[in-house]
């Protein structure tokens, strides 16, 4: 309800999700009620990962913003509003992100049995400096755009896993496209002995923060 006072002039505006994941869509949609596009960033996701997981997903949340609207962000047409995000588990300053296999998904699951892990998105939200909208802060390098970056990070405790409970979990197919290896809003619930947060920054996008953030950068008329 955050944003119903502005709901329907926002949706009057071009917006565009640089992200194809699924869970984000949803959340915006349904929970929000915004209207937009989906545009998935063709960025590739090689930032250093020894640097520490918040400036890892914020920097890689910038970049797939600025990579769409490299592509979009160029004359008459061009979106209002881009958002993207990324999303890293963190355990002991380590970043996990999707398992590049089915040992690889074990392996990971396993690290966070019985122990607290942190799930960290980054958000940048970018917009043209003629937007009459939203503001932001100038893009060094790109003149033409401003942005507003922010993040998230909510503490996850894993129960204490056996090796066929993970093995089960693996067979279900959910964990391969996900972050640390599990989903939260499906089968890998059950894994889960609670969390402290934002449940829906688990699933890949802080919505309290999101909405509080735009209310900011929205300028009322």
């Amino acid at each position: 309800m955050m944003l119903q006072s502005i709901i329907s002039s926002l949706n009057s505006h071009k917006i565009v999700l640089a992200s194809g994941s699924p869970r984000r869509k949803t959340i915006l949609q349904n929970h929000v009620g915004m209207v937009f596009d989906v545009v998935p960033s063709t960025f590739e996701e090689n930032i250093d990962k020894s640097l520490p997981p918040i400036e890892y997903v914020r920097e890689t949340a910038k970049q797939k913003a600025l990579e769409v609207a490299q592509r979009l962000c160029i004359g008459d047409g061009s979106p209002d509003l881009i958002i993207s995000a990324d999303t890293v588990v963190k355990q002991d300053n380590m970043i996990f992100e999707k398992p590049k296999d089915r040992q690889d998904a074990f392996n990971m699951i396993m690290r966070f049995s019985d122990r607290k892990h942190s799930v960290c998105t980054g958000v940048t939200l970018v917009c043209p400096v003629n937007s009459t909208a939203f503001t932001g802060s100038k893009v060094e390098g790109y003149e033409n755009l401003l942005m507003t970056q922010f993040h998230e990070s909510t503490d996850v405790m894993m129960a204490k896993l056996t090796p066929e409970i993970v093995n089960a979990y693996i067979d279900t197919g959910e964990c391969m496209d996900k972050a640390g290896g599990y989903g939260i809003q499906a089968i890998g619930a059950s894994l889960v002995e609670g969390i402290y947060g934002d449940y829906y920054n688990v699933m890949g996008f802080p919505l309290h923060r999101f909405c509080k953030e735009l209310l900011e950068i929205y300028n009322k008329k």
